[in-house]
């Protein structure tokens, strides 16, 4: 089993437990990697969404600060992705300057998250999912748009607006 990193909490994360990294390794069928907390969690108290050290312990640099565990919730994510979501995503932050800078708002944001874990040179300035200018990770805006709440990643809002249907925050799918 993976152990947690030593590293502070972030503003809106939860301390990760012994039971939590194991049910992150049935989760993700592999020990989780650069987890520093747990930063949203289903209505029953398992991990949906951890945050990820900027460094994984092997030394790699590593983007995505949060990534979705959920089996379900990466699942629906998946099915919406297959469906061209991302395509049509980001065609309308070429045609819609609100969008775009509402996306270039939440890369701000993720960026600034990230930098409260460390700064990894290799990485500086880029986040995760195809932001500033892009949607090329539905699971990445999710992850991000569920850790910090609605409003601050309106595509990953949109995109779980998309599979409530599937899977839902505020229902258990475990």
């Amino acid at each position: 089993m993976s152990e947690a990193i030593a590293a502070p909490l972030p503003d809106g994360g939860e301390a990760v437990s012994a039971a939590d990294l194991e049910t992150l390794e049935q989760q993700l069928g592999r020990p989780p990697r650069g987890v520093v907390a747990v930063a949203a969690r289903c209505v029953c108290g398992r991990p949906t969404v951890v945050r990820t050290a900027p460094r994984l312990p092997d030394g790699t640099p590593f983007p995505t600060t949060f990534y979705l565990t959920h089996p379900r919730a990466v699942a629906a994510v998946s099915t919406l992705e297959a469906t061209g979501v991302m395509r049509e995503m980001s065609a309308r932050l070429v045609d819609d300057p609100a969008l775009a800078a509402a996306h270039r708002a939440a890369h701000e944001d993720y960026l600034r998250r990230r930098a409260e874990l460390g700064v990894v040179e290799e990485i500086e300035g880029i986040s995760a999912g195809g932001m500033p200018t892009r949607v090329k990770c539905l699971h990445v805006l999710v992850g991000h748009a569920l850790t910090v709440g609605p409003g601050v990643n309106v595509l990953g809002d949109r995109a779980l607006a998309l599979i409530a249907d599937t899977w839902r925050p505020d229902r258990c799918a475990c």
